[in-house]
């Protein structure tokens, strides 16, 4: 999927040209010297997206005023540059004057870590988020109606907080919200409903056990997005914010029936965690039309041998991974990676 990565002040490395083979690589280095950094640079290459900030000027080398990200993401040379006057996109050779016009024949990605468990556990933002990542990768319109919602509620709150009569603007972005929210709940519940028997499948695959996994999407506004707003009128006006519409969407995780977050033991939500990133990339396949990249930070030294060897089983065979671990003593006990390239990770170099 990817064979070189070359990287300018992006994070610790002040330089990288990372050669791979096509089954991927694994990245072993004590904690804090650059490894993550890897991942995230090839997440940002393919779909502008960091999991680890929205900032793009964090991602910049401590003291430079930018950053550049280069590779050959299924056989398409692309650049990323980000520097004070903005964002330069490129794409074999040729301009791209959008974020949009960048990712419409970009590639697609599954990123997986230990911040996964919180998929489970945590807040509902953590869900929306990976419903939002997988939609924006195969829909389009997904993607376009999550960028406007976003900047019409962004514009809304601003209004509300100023506490002064503005109605009629008010008025104005409602009816963006309306129009752009409706995509994104009719498109999330589409999405759950396709993702809900491949994370079933997934995980009796990873656990070994039958345990009946369900999948519930919880519109916050109900079925009609408009009405809940009206009725939420005064409540927003009191609290200086909006309190209805996707953004306080929820994707209910149930075993046995049973909240996952409050009855499942951590090795169960740990193993669920995993069968939503394995579903997300299974239906990226179905949708997309080609394999996802995997993107897998420190994750298998959390697992023990029959899970991690369970989740390589379940992964696609040619689909490529990138790995981070700090050491490989979990790889005796995983033949499915004997092919796979190894580089070191130290102090901003990889070798």
């Amino acid at each position: 999927m990817i064979r070189s990565l070359r990287l300018a002040d992006f994070r610790c490395f002040g330089a990288l040209d990372l050669e791979v083979p096509a089954e991927g690589a694994i990245l072993t280095g004590d904690n804090a010297q650059g490894k993550t950094s890897i991942l995230e640079a090839l997440c940002v290459l393919v779909r502008l997206h960091s999991p680890r900030t929205h900032r793009m000027t964090t991602m910049g080398k401590f003291g430079t005023k930018g950053f550049g990200i280069a590779g050959d993401p299924w056989g398409s040379e692309r650049q990323v540059r980000y520097s004070r006057e903005g964002l330069f996109l490129k794409a074999d050779d040729e301009t791209r004057p959008s974020q949009t016009r960048y990712l419409e024949d970009g590639g697609l990605v599954v990123w997986m870590g230990n911040e996964d468990l919180e998929l489970v556990r945590g807040p509902g933002e953590g869900r929306r988020r990976y419903l939002d990542f997988l939609g924006a990768q195969i829909d389009e319109n997904y993607r376009r109606s999550w960028s406007r919602y976003r900047r019409a509620l962004r514009a809304k709150n601003l209004l509300l907080k100023e506490g002064r009569a503005r109605d009629a603007e008010i008025l104005a972005y409602e009816e963006i919200l309306v129009e752009h929210g409706t995509v994104l709940m009719e498109s999330r519940a589409r999405l759950v409903k396709e993702l809900t028997p491949l994370a079933a499948e997934a995980q009796r695959a990873v656990s070994g056990k039958d345990e009946p996994l369900t999948l519930n999407y919880l519109p916050a506004s109900g079925a009609d997005l408009r009405e809940s707003m009206l009725q939420a009128r005064e409540r927003e006006t009191r609290l200086r914010q909006a309190v209805v519409g996707p953004h306080r969407d929820e994707l209910d995780l149930r075993l046995h029936g049973m909240p996952a977050a409050e009855f499942a033991s951590e090795g169960q939500q740990r193993t669920l965690a995993l069968a939503l990133k394995l579903a997300q990339g299974k239906l990226l396949e179905q949708r997309g039309g080609k394999l996802p990249i995997y993107l897998m930070d420190d994750i298998f030294g959390e697992l023990d041998p029959g899970r991690r060897n369970a989740l390589m089983s379940h992964l696609p065979p040619l689909a490529q991974k990138w790995i981070t671990t700090t050491h490989l003593d979990w790889l005796k006990e995983t033949p499915e990676l004997g092919e796979i390239g190894r580089f070191r990770v130290n102090d901003g170099t990889c070798k």
